[in-house]
């Protein structure tokens, strides 16, 4: 039986948590959920509670609607994205394969039942993680929800702006979303027979989905783009890849 007051989350002694996911399984909300949130995964942060969390997410997740096992799922993936992170509960993928398992599975079967484009996003990225994904595990959705990924030239080393959604699909180094006059270079989108690797499957699976907008957004992010400064050519991914 887990003792909970020698776990810790954000705010200190985890002796609190069982209750919020007490209540949670009883009558969920928004706001109980974000405070689960703030507690086990505050701004990308994990910590020894957050894991021991996974059974009862996996729980949840099993029994509840298709709106509460949207979230246990997606908390429950931010938290197995930070294993690496420093926590002291030793291998979370070995701990705790079997919910890890579950989820996957959940995971993969609610996939296609979603229509709304960033569910989609962060419920693809909640699977890479499942999985043990690198990079993308965390950073699929950074960009293609928010329609922007920061990264740097890897020639002369420009802070740039790689915009993939409604602003259009360019690099820059300028604040685009506030000036006009920004230079903007169109992003060289892959052709999908040349997709491989994690661009093939992403692209794959959002195809089959229906998701077509956010298949077309994986052609971008897995192209070039061309740095308005320097004319270097380069693969977005890849970049972003290096800043993790």
């Amino acid at each position: 039986m887990t003792d909970w007051s020698q776990l810790s989350h954000a705010y200190g002694s985890a002796e609190d948590l069982p209750a919020l996911l007490d209540q949670i399984e009883a009558d969920p909300n928004a706001e109980r959920w974000n405070d689960l949130w703030s507690a086990l995964c505050h701004q990308g942060s994990v910590y020894s509670a957050s894991f021991a969390a996974l059974p009862r997410l996996t729980t949840i997740a099993a029994a509840g609607d298709e709106n509460e096992r949207l979230h246990a799922l997606l908390l429950a993936g931010a938290i197995i994205a930070g294993a690496d992170q420093s926590h002291g509960v030793g291998d979370v993928r070995d701990k705790y394969a079997i919910e890890i398992a579950a989820l996957l599975r959940m995971a993969d079967e609610h996939l296609r039942m979603l229509s709304d484009r960033a569910d989609y996003i962060y419920l693809l990225e909640a699977i890479l993680s499942f999985e043990g994904i690198p990079v993308w595990c965390e950073y699929l959705a950074w960009g293609l929800v928010a329609g922007e990924y920061d990264v740097s030239c890897p020639d002369c080393e420009t802070g740039l702006f790689i915009a993939i959604g409604d602003y259009g699909h360019f690099s820059t180094n300028g604040d685009y979303a506030l000036e006009d006059d920004v230079r903007k270079v169109p992003l060289l989108p892959a052709d999908p027979g040349d997709l491989h690797g994690i661009g093939q499957r992403l692209h794959g699976l959002a195809s089959a989905d229906g998701q077509n907008d956010v298949a077309a957004a994986l052609t971008y992010l897995f192209g070039n783009a061309v740095c308005p400064d320097c004319g270097t050519d380069f693969s977005v991914a890849d970049q972003i890849g290096g800043a993790s």
